[in-house]
């Protein structure tokens, strides 16, 4: 190559690359090129890796929570329809919370006699103590085991009180 700076010339006595030099150039571009795809595709890898665990917990967590859809109808079918148990059962799911021993018998029709009260708070404490269907939260007070599950957050959650007040 021969340069001209300021009237004069200058020859570069460098010889220009050889083409085997250009093309270590370019094969050494590719090899980082590839370098850094195959990085990317490990770091995919590792991410599907991590996803399929996640996933397997989940799966797992859920084959140790109990079927809902199944407990719920197999509860349905051990109570006699028209039992004053089933009856109960039917009058917690309507007003969805607890009620006291009294107000369930006068919701059935019944009196609220002592006979009336053991009798119906004797069946329902059964159910109770095996832990199936019915809960106890308060004495004389029966509510269903699906009130206790309910794990969604109150309405006014996340609502500052303070910031209505002012």
């Amino acid at each position: 190559m021969i340069y001209i700076c300021q009237g004069l010339v200058v020859q570069n006595f460098k010889n220009p690359p050889s083409l085997e030099e250009k093309h270590m150039g370019l094969r050494e571009k590719f090899d980082e090129k590839i370098k850094r795809k195959e990085q990317e595709i490990q770091e995919h890898e590792n991410k599907i890796r991590e996803a399929k665990a996640y996933i397997q917990a989940l799966q797992d967590t859920i084959k140790l929570l109990p079927k809902e859809d199944e407990s719920a109808s197999f509860q349905v079918k051990k109570l006699r329809p028209g039992s004053a148990v089933y009856k109960t059962m039917m009058l917690l799911k309507k007003t969805g919370k607890p009620i006291h021993i009294n107000e369930i018998l006068k919701a059935l029709g019944k009196t609220t006699s002592k006979k009336d009260r053991i009798s119906l708070g004797g069946s329902l404490g059964w159910y109770v103590r095996k832990n199936e269907i019915f809960t106890r939260p308060e004495p004389n007070t029966f509510g269903l085991i699906a009130f206790e599950k309910s794990e969604e957050p109150p309405e006014d959650f996340g609502i500052d009180h303070k910031e209505i007040i002012e």
